[in-house]
């Protein structure tokens, strides 16, 4: 994993865990849809103490200016998460984080986690499923996915210099987009494609997530921002598993 993501030119920390294995993950693929069975093993065994709270540590999150963390980490802890949460609001910087999962709505110790983180969301990401989950567990009488997502556009929050932008995902549907500040939903399509070209689904939530931060990390807007993580999780379907073609992807009428 290390050499993967150096070579696409990322900078990587990771905290190694000697006692434990790798985590795995089983994933059936039926027809379009796939359902996952993960064992984090190693993962569950993260201490800030031993990596987050380390002051080299520390200065590697003071330096850096965008931050997304995914709503799996929710099981391991939530400690650390606000304590990155914490700074992004101090320092008026984008905290980015997702629903990632139904069951982090549904089960109570995860559900009381991300009560904690939510009020930092600056912009948080979903599908329609996740959304609907989430409205669930706050009680909303409403199975309206518009509605639902300016709800959480507007729950409240702690850095109110940066007005949360809610980002929902409904696989072949329009993405749904709320914008705290203006109260205004907007649906952006997604790319067509021939049902008899899609391979596996499996990466493609996380795709349209990277596609999109490679964009907003460089200013572009939200709309523009969308669009790119259409593309590239429309590339993805296309593979099997979560691969990239080797060859440079460049974005239509982009240099990037």
């Amino acid at each position: 994993m290390r050499k993967a993501a150096e070579k696409e030119g990322l900078t990587v920390d990771y905290l190694v865990d000697n006692g434990y294995p790798t985590g795995t993950c089983a994933v059936v693929i039926t027809g379009h849809n796939r359902s996952l069975v993960a064992n984090l093993s190693a993962a569950e065994q993260y201490k800030e103490s031993k990596h987050l709270d380390l002051p080299e540590k520390w200065k590697i999150i003071e330096t850096v200016k965008y931050y997304y963390i995914g709503g799996f980490f929710l099981t391991v802890s939530c400690d650390a998460i606000l304590k990155i949460a914490r700074h992004a609001a101090e320092s008026n910087k984008p905290f980015m984080s997702n629903l990632s999962a139904t069951f982090l709505c549904k089960v109570l110790p995860f559900k009381e986690a991300m009560s904690k983180v939510a009020p930092y969301w600056d912009v948080i990401f979903g599908n329609e499923s996740e959304a609907e989950a989430f409205a669930v567990s706050e009680n909303w009488k409403t199975n309206d996915l518009k509605e639902i997502v300016l709800k959480i556009a507007q729950l409240p929050k702690v850095n109110t210099k940066r007005p949360r932008v809610v980002i929902i995902t409904q696989g072949s549907q329009p993405t749904i987009v709320a914008f705290q500040e203006t109260g205004k939903v907007m649906e952006i399509p997604t790319l067509p494609i021939d049902a008899k070209d899609i391979v596996d689904t499996n990466g493609a939530g996380d795709s349209f997530v990277g596609g999109f931060l490679s964009q907003y990390v460089n200013g572009k807007s939200i709309e523009e921002s969308v669009k790119v993580g259409h593309w590239l999780a429309n590339i993805i379907i296309q593979r099997n598993g979560s691969s990239l073609p080797e060859e440079k992807l460049v974005y239509p009428g982009s240099d990037s």
